[in-house]
């Protein structure tokens, strides 16, 4: 928010200068001078380089220089070690044959030519200086612990001062802290001193900024000591040592070292920095705080150094005038001082510098010299370098303290004023020209300048302009319909338009006009309003493990026409040089992260225009480092005290720590978890249990998870004891039914508390009055004993023992001894039938005596004997369903109905089942049926059809007859009214009349009982259209051939659901089967098999039951053309294969023959020059692009084809690049009409003949001979 503020008050003023510009001349006209830079009024410099005074200016005609030194001319000419610069007023002074000390002076720089005089400031010359340290011996220090202690460093005096600090022998600081600080002086205070503070080598550095040298004093030894050794050594620093102290050193309240006194008074200039210190001396050492009395100090200029001891308030003002007061306080008391503060000013600008005038002739103007300062300054006004009171009398003009008043200026009434500015602090000087014209409106702004500006942004289109008088500014924007004046434009005095918040609308083209009496001048401009950059998605704050990954996206929408630059910086500054740091478009990558990439990471948008950040944190975190220095304490018998040092927690609060221990008596190397404590706990109290042998560690956790095992603790050995505690889980039971086995859960060694450890087993029967029986076991778990009763209940009693003693007395348990088979069987059991398909079964339960053991639960079997229908004479297996507990009823669910079934219950234990009760009989009443087996339509005719039926299979019944229902069904497949008809049981067939013809039914057949009716079959079935002829239920069946096959398409109104294509050859002599494709729930089909040339003949069968008739379609007959729409590759036919094998072949021997008659010389005069070469492959290099005659396979000559030869015989290089005349080397070559060679060799093929070498010995090349060939044939 700072940064911010201060970003936005250099805009303020930048835009507060662009509107306020001073007036400037054009340097093509007239004008007086303008001093445009000169040296600082305070200049020192380097001695050891030349002195360079700087003096430059501007002006029409150009000026001329003089300058002059400690108040007199000085003449340049004749100093040989100075010289000035051409076409400038700044002087170099070579230093190298005289000193620098001879120019230390105050110099004065006057630029003039016709139209007037400016003159410099008084510039003060003075070499830097970097004196050495006076020789001095510095004796010892001595001082008792306690006391104050100051160790003066009082540097050379420097120009400009030197920069003081202390250091060690080895260039190290040395610490300074609220006990130990540095005055503004430079000397070391020390509140108190302490034994640590003694050292050899105080060293006070001095460095001179300007030489860039740095000046050491002599090292300060400093030795403190308390009262008894001041006494022991007083004899051996006596002579030579400085005693600071006699007296012991006790606490004290603080007094002030600097300043001295209650108060004290310092004086300061407006602008400079104020600088108060008090340095106090005490002990305990004092703490300091400073206070404006009446007032508050300007928290934003303020600041506090060396531990409070400085206040420093920058720029100050005439409000930081008044009494501070600086407070030293420690528990014995506290001491004030008051320090007066007076601010004087040195003169300042009010309203800026004056001005400069330019008036036409007959116009008035004023010049202002507006100044302050403490004490109030004098003016003087000058023209032309010489005191206004002294210059030519002038009636245009009139002087009025700080103003000069202009009225109906004249041409020639040019010149420079000069204004001085002056009090006892300092003095400013200020040169204003007037100058008198008459010149017509120019625009100085660059004709069609294009603005940018970012919308709802400030936009300020500048027309700086020049006339005399001066020009009137009128703004027009694209038709200069009318002037720009009022929301949202605001005009400016130098002719600037401004569009406080720019819109879209406000781009486009401007003109601005100047214009005055002279003349006029337009000028155009444009503006461009752009959109801002934003962020849309900014980076986020981000935890990552260290080894991982992590990314940060930087999403950002800017003007498409401006070119954007994403830039990521950390902790405010450049990126590391790290490949594990990707930058994308729109995001950063960090990978295999490490703790050094911690931090804020930034991205920057940046445009020509504006600009957009976001910035998100990245904290790498990591499991947390062991824990160390572990320490027992606080030992007794049975607990110790652990505690230990955390490790580094990896920015990941640890959450808690986990003790373990291990028992290096019984398990060595075995760890276990003892206890946890909180994270925010370094101690833990551990009980501990006797006879172990305890080692400790710590292990951390936190987010990421658990640290290392710190380093074991050593050993803690606790003695042993009698148990504390006896075996737990004691259980009693039989395995066998006379037995009785008494099992228990062992102690571990930690519970055991010592050597020997063994049980002590007691039992008796609990229903008789007996003793307990007692036995010693050791190194088990359980105990058997043999000779009980079946299933009677015992108390038992396990107790720990070792050799220090016996466990607690143990608690009693229960226990049974063996079970055995229940002898019994469940008495008075019936059924109790619910409906067709549910009974309950009912029993008495059997007394527990005649169980034998635990009760578990009842059994009931139960079986079908048969159906009571003779048509259903079933039997079923034997199921059981089985009743957990001492239930006494249960139901029997599933049954089928009217039939007969039997059953029995029996008991039983944890030993197994009991007897048998007597077997009972139930039988279930009917139920609905199943639906009929089947469901056939035969014998159709014009206006009947017969339906034949099998029964239900499962009839749960007696049939009482059958329910017949049918209705018809449309095209569009949408039912008609229902007919319903009822059929006598001993029905299987039933003819329906009086249908309609040709037309589909839809029936219903489902069998009844006296329950109800059952589920119903279904079938369709449609009446034919003449007796004679069966209707089929296929309709427009047609066909049509394409690229992809034969496409065969239909409508389909049978019940059928296996729909086939037929197909077969319509020419085939055999009896061909037809070829069968399945197209159930479709309408279309593509036959892709058929092959080119041949006609089919096509059908559709519809499939129902296997006993039904098949429904045919009508025939087509398909022609596939003989050429095949799908193109084969006939390059993978065999056949192909083979006839290019052949012809390749036959090719071959012929070029071979050829070859042969053309080796034999015939009609080839050129036969000799052929035989000297014996590669026949060999290809001169070609004369016209230096490469090799080899052969050219492009888009239009493709191989085998070869080269062609024109008309006139000439050989064309377009057709190949392996033609006969590159093979025979002459350029000249031609062909006889018999196809003959006629020419030489040319002389010029030699060379390359013989540079190429016989490099080959290989067979003739099969290619170029087929070039050859095809050059004659």
């Amino acid at each position: 928010m700072m940064e911010r503020r201060r970003m936005d008050a250099a805009l303020l003023v930048l835009f507060l200068g662009h509107l306020t510009a001073a007036l400037e001349v054009p340097l093509d006209l007239p004008q007086p001078p303008t001093i445009t830079h000169q040296s600082p009024k305070d200049y020192i410099i380097d001695p050891r380089e030349n002195i360079i005074i700087h003096c430059e200016a501007k002006g029409k005609p150009h000026p001329s220089f003089s300058w002059t030194r400690n108040g007199t001319h000085f003449d340049i000419d004749e100093d040989p070690n100075v010289t000035m610069k051409p076409h400038s007023g700044t002087l170099v002074v070579d230093i190298s044959r005289a000193k620098a000390e001879h120019y230390e002076c105050v110099y004065q720089c006057t630029a003039r030519n016709k139209h007037g005089t400016a003159v410099s400031s008084n510039i003060v010359v003075r070499q830097s200086r970097s004196p050495l340290w006076s020789k001095e011996k510095i004796k010892p220090i001595v001082v008792q612990e306690g006391v104050s202690l100051v160790l003066p460093c009082r540097p050379p005096v420097g120009l400009p001062p030197p920069i003081i600090f202390w250091m060690d022998n080895y260039f190290q600081k040395l610490p300074q802290s609220s006990r130990v600080s540095q005055s503004l002086n430079g000397d070391l205070y020390f509140a108190n001193v302490l034994r640590e503070d003694s050292r050899n080598d105080y060293i006070c550095y001095a460095r001179f900024p300007y030489t860039q040298t740095i000046q050491q004093k002599q090292p300060i030894t400093v030795k403190v000591l308390n009262m008894d050794a001041i006494n022991d050594t007083m004899a051996a620093f006596y002579n030579d040592t400085d005693l600071f102290s006699e007296e012991p050193a006790d606490e004290r309240k603080p007094t002030f070292l600097v300043p001295s006194g209650n108060s004290s008074s310092k004086t300061v200039l407006r602008g400079q920095v104020l600088e108060m210190e008090c340095i106090a001396e005490g002990l305990p050492t004092p703490e300091i705080s400073w206070t404006k009395v009446s007032s508050v100090l300007p928290a934003k200029r303020t600041s506090f150094l060396h531990y409070q001891r400085t206040l420093r308030i920058v720029n100050v003002s005439e409000s930081d005038a008044g009494d501070y007061r600086c407070t030293g306080r420690n528990p014995l008391g506290s001491v004030h001082h008051t320090i007066h503060v007076t601010v004087k000013a040195a003169p300042y600008w009010i309203s800026g510098t004056p001005r400069n005038l330019v008036l036409a002739p007959g116009e008035n103007g004023v010049l202002t010299c507006r100044a302050s300062g403490t004490p109030k300054p004098s003016i003087t006004w000058a023209m032309n370098g010489i005191p206004i009171e002294n210059s030519p009398k002038d009636l245009s003009r009139k002087v009025e303290d700080d103003t000069i008043i202009f009225t109906d200026v004249q041409t020639g009434s040019s010149a420079v004023y000069q204004c001085n500015v002056s009090n006892d602090y300092g003095y400013l000087l200020s040169n204003a020209f007037v100058n008198v014209l008459s010149e017509p409106p120019r625009v100085l702004t660059p004709a069609n300048k294009v603005y940018q500006v970012i919308k709802n942004h400030r936009a300020l289109i500048d027309c700086a302009s020049f006339g005399s008088p001066i020009p009137k500014i009128e703004w027009f924007k694209d038709s200069r319909s009318s002037t720009l004046d009022g929301d949202p434009y605001i005009h400016h005095d130098n002719g600037t338009l401004e569009i406080q918040v720019a819109q879209a609308v406000n781009s486009g083209k401007y003109t601005c006009v100047a214009r005055n009496i002279l003349g006029i001048y337009e000028n155009h401009i444009y503006l461009e309003v752009k959109e801002p950059t934003r962020i849309l998605k900014q980076p986020e704050y981000k935890v990552v493990q260290r080894g991982r990954s992590v990314v940060f996206e930087c999403k950002v929408k800017h003007d498409p026409s401006l070119i954007p630059t994403m830039t990521w910086l950390k902790d405010d500054g450049e990126l590391p040089d790290d490949e594990r740091l990707i930058v994308d478009s729109d995001s950063l990558t960090i990978t295999d992260v490490t703790e050094n990439d911690a931090g804020v990471y930034t991205c920057i948008m940046n445009t020509t225009l504006d600009h957009d950040s976001a910035s998100a944190e990245l904290t790498v975190v990591e499991r947390p480092d062991p824990p160390t220095d572990l320490e027992l304490t606080d030992q007794k018998k049975r607990s110790v005290q652990l505690t230990w040092t955390p490790g580094d927690e990896n920015n990941s609060p640890i959450q808690k720590f986990l003790i373990q221990y291990e028992d290096k008596l019984h398990h060595r190397g075995d760890w276990h978890n003892l206890t946890e404590v909180l994270g925010t706990k370094t101690t833990a109290h551990l009980k501990l249990s006797p006879y172990v042998h305890y080692s400790f560690r710590v292990l951390a956790l936190n987010a990421v998870g658990f640290s290392r095992p710190s380093l074991p603790s050593r050993v803690f050995k606790t003695e042993a004891a009698a148990p504390d505690e006896n075996p737990t889980g004691i259980q009693g039971y039989g395995t066998e039914h006379d037995n009785l086995v008494i099992s228990w859960k062992r102690l571990t060694s930690l519970q055991s508390n010592g050597p020997g450890l063994h049980y002590k087993v007691m039992w008796r029967q609990k229903t008789v009055d007996s003793e307990w029986t007692t036995v010693t076991v050791a190194n088990t778990s359980k105990f058997v004993v043999s000779g009980t009763p079946t299933f009677v209940p015992y108390e038992l009693k396990v107790q720990a023992v070792n050799d220090h003693g016996a466990g607690p007395e143990p608690a009693i348990a229960h226990g049974y001894s063996g079970e055995d088979l229940p002898v019994a069987a469940p008495e008075n059991v019936q059924a109790v039938v619910r409906n067709s398909t549910v009974a309950d079964v009912h029993w008495d339960p059997v007394p527990s005596k005649l169980i034998r053991g635990h009760l578990k639960g009842y059994k009931v079997y139960y079986w079908k004997e048969r159906h009571l229908h003779k048509h259903n004479p079933h039997h079923s297996d034997q199921q059981v369903l089985t009743f957990s507990g001492n239930h006494t009823h249960g139901m029997l669910p599933g049954l089928h109905p009217f039939s007969l079934y039997s059953f029995n219950v029996r008991v039983y234990n944890g030993k197994g089942e009991g007897p048998a009760s007597l077997p009972q009989q139930f039988e279930t009443p009917e139920g609905v049926p199943g639906p009929p087996t089947s469901l056939i339509v035969t014998n159709p005719n014009l206006d009947s059809l017969t339906l034949e039926w099998n029964p239900p299979h499962v009839r749960n019944g007696r049939i009482t007859g059958y329910t017949l229902k049918y209705q018809p069904v449309n095209n569009s497949n949408e039912l008609g009214p229902v007919e319903e008809l009822a059929l006598p049981p001993n029905e299987t067939s039933f003819t329906l009349p009086n249908l309609k013809y040709s037309t589909r039914y839809k029936f219903y057949l489902n069998a009844k009982t006296v329950v109800g009716a059952g589920p119903a079959i279904s079938q369709e079935a449609i009446t034919i259209m003449d007796e004679a002829l069966p209707v089929s239920p296929f309709v427009n069946v047609n066909s049509s051939v394409g690229e992809s096959g034969a496409l065969i398409s239909w409508e389909y109104w049978g019940p059928e659901n296996n729909i086939y294509v037929e197909y077969k050859n319509q020419n085939s002599e055999a009896e061909e089967e037809w070829q069968k494709k399945l197209v159930n729930g479709s309408q279309t089909y593509m036959l892709k098999e058929l092959k080119g040339g041949i006609s089919y003949r096509v059908r559709l069968v519809a499939k129902g039951h296997h006993d039904q008739p098949l429904h045919l379609s009508k025939e087509l007959v398909v022609t596939v053309p003989a050429v095949a729409s799908r193109q084969v590759d006939i390059a993978t036919q065999g056949w192909f294969i083979g006839l290019m094998c052949a012809i390749a072949l036959l090719i071959l021997i012929l070029l071979i023959i050829c070859f042969i008659q053309r080796n034999k010389g015939g009609k080839y005069p050129v036969k000799e020059k052929e035989d000297a070469h014996t590669d026949p492959e060999f290809q001169p290099m070609k004369d016209d692009d230096c490469t090799f005659g080899e052969y050219s396979d492009n888009e239009d000559h493709k191989p085998l084809k070869g080269s062609r030869t024109p008309s006139n015989g000439t050989v064309k290089r377009d057709d190949s690049d392996d033609s006969l005349v590159d093979y025979g080397e002459g350029g000249d070559g031609q062909f006889n009409e018999d196809g003959s060679f006629i020419g030489q060799y040319s002389g010029k093929s030699a060379s390359r003949d013989t540079a190429e070498g016989h490099e080959s010995s290989e067979a003739p090349s099969p290619i170029n001979a087929m070039n050859s060939l095809n050059s004659f044939v």
